[in-house]
């Protein structure tokens, strides 16, 4: 019998001890999701990075000959600020690269026009030689054959 009221006894403190009232007080709930922002509101505009930024990028994917996504970064650094010499740099060699010489004469002359000074006179260097092999590339056949003229050649006799 001592037995019997020992297990009645256990059985009794088991179950007040799992009563839904003790659980309901150690249960914590998570919050509550908050509604999501309205859909009528505006999305922000898309800011443009800082032109350094887009250049660095740029040159990233010219790095690993994925030109048009460099151009469309250079073109991007160019369109924040017109007077980046880098961006028209950038697009010279990418112009280059995919064959359109015109553009790449253009861009490689306008980066020489921005250039603040000759701290950057070694890579200069580079650009008027490109410079110089596009010309060479883009005169017609007619005037590849005819040397440049002299000054003493178009005027009067020497005297």
């Amino acid at each position: 019998m001592r037995l019997l009221d020992t297990t009645l006894s256990v059985c009794l403190m088991a179950g007040a001890l799992s009563s839904p009232a003790i659980y309901a007080q150690e249960v914590k709930r998570a919050p509550a999701p908050q509604a999501e922002p309205e859909a009528e509101e505006e999305a922000k505009p898309l800011v443009a990075p800082p032109a350094w930024k887009s250049v660095e990028i740029g040159n990233f994917y010219l790095r690993r000959k994925r030109f048009r996504a460099a151009l469309s970064r250079f073109q991007e650094a160019a369109k924040t600020d017109p007077y980046n010499p880098q961006a028209c740099l950038g697009m010279g060699k990418v112009y280059d690269r995919l064959g359109l010489k015109q553009k790449a004469l253009e861009n490689y002359r306008k980066y020489l026009d921005l250039l603040p000074s000759a701290k950057e006179a070694e890579e200069a260097k580079e650009v008027q030689k490109a410079i110089e092999r596009l010309e060479r590339q883009t005169r017609s056949p007619r005037q590849r054959a005819q040397p440049p003229a002299s000054p003493a050649a178009e005027g009067s006799p020497p005297r």
